[in-house]
């Protein structure tokens, strides 16, 4: 069974640091297990709601906890023009997390609408500024946003400074291949806001294709040599769009080689490390369960406590007709969601 080749390779690889990990049973914090649920308001005003697998419609933060998920993570864009993932929005849906108990991640974009590594398009408000006057309008907006959500008693536990800036962010002015200095201070300045409103939430620096070591050692030696200090590092890991682009041979390879790097990352530079985004085909569910239930296990147990946390991006999305990398179908849950509510159950 696939599994249990995700077991054998895992165990065979690790095997000291499973046993120095067992260790460590009853440390201060929970294993985070999360979704990152920020297009539900979206989908909620189209008239799409979600069920469980008695077709009941359930709340979507309510059914990813009974589900075992224990966070959110929460994306914020400058000004959309829809409105959706607006500071306002967003307060909207993490409110509903605070109701649950269920702490927030947010997920700054520092745009108007995505940012990944293949945009990082500036709000077009800030357009023409300089590079002072944008860091100024960065740190304002990362300030008020989060003043919003503190002013309503909203737990913060997490703030990402950016989104996948594997290319650094603000484009061209922050790209990290050309102006890697720029890329630091702009960094720099979300910080500094972020630590103005919640001091004690983790700052995450945030990089795509958690399984390339070289990439991260680039960035986050180039962010550190810039005076850039951070609490974590949030990793992506997504199989399919691994084996898609020929970075990896399969499924198996990509967990090792993450599991590698986050064990690589914490020696190196002394933070912890959390897969703040994964996803799997859900058009496979039974395939993508494996592979999630396996990236926990890993995570877990096999790296020596770097790794803090795996949430799941849009796993409330049909893979049929939404997003392939779902984790529902026709709005309701796959079996793919088991694997958080099975980790879940193994840690009580």
């Amino acid at each position: 069974m696939r599994i249990k080749r995700f077991g054998i390779c895992i165990a065979a690889l690790y095997a000291a640091a499973a046993v120095s990990a067992a260790t460590k049973t009853g440390d201060k914090e929970p294993f985070w297990l999360g979704g990152d649920i920020s297009g539900m308001t979206a989908d909620e005003a189209r008239g799409r709601f979600v069920m469980n697998r008695d077709s009941v419609r359930v709340e979507t933060t309510q059914l990813m906890k009974d589900y075992g998920m224990n966070a959110t993570r929460l994306r914020v864009w400058v000004d959309p023009k829809d409105c959706f993932c607006s500071p306002e929005d967003v307060l909207k849906m993490a409110k509903r997390s605070q109701a649950l108990g269920m702490p927030v991640m947010i997920d700054f974009h520092y745009s108007d609408w995505w940012a990944d590594p293949g945009k990082q398009n500036p709000p077009k408000a800030w357009l023409g500024m300089t590079l002072e006057q944008t860091e100024k309008a960065l740190a304002n907006h990362t300030r008020q946003t989060l003043r919003l959500l503190k002013d309503n008693g909203i737990d913060v536990k997490w703030v990402q400074v950016g989104n996948e800036t594997t290319h650094g962010f603000l484009w061209p002015m922050g790209r990290f291949e050309e102006n890697p200095v720029n890329y630091a201070s702009l960094t720099k300045a979300g910080i500094k806001a972020v630590r103005e409103v919640y001091p004690e939430a983790e700052v995450i620096i945030h990089l795509d294709n958690g399984f390339d070591q070289g990439l991260y050692d680039r960035v986050f030696d180039s962010l550190k040599s810039n005076g850039v200090e951070w609490d974590t590092i949030g990793i992506s890991v997504y199989p399919y769009w691994a084996m898609e682009a020929g970075l990896e041979k399969s499924d198996v390879m990509t967990l090792v080689d993450t599991i590698a790097n986050i064990r690589h990352l914490k020696k190196k530079y002394g933070t912890d490390v959390m897969i703040v985004e994964t996803g799997v085909d859900g058009r496979e569910p039974v395939a993508g369960k494996e592979f999630i239930s396996a990236l926990i296990k890993a995570s877990k147990e096999f790296t020596d406590g770097a790794c803090t946390g795996v949430f799941y991006w849009a796993p409330e999305w049909n893979a049929e007709d939404d997003y392939r990398l779902g984790a529902f179908s026709r709005n309701m849950p796959t079996v793919i969601m088991d694997a958080f509510k099975e980790a879940a159950s193994s840690a009580r």
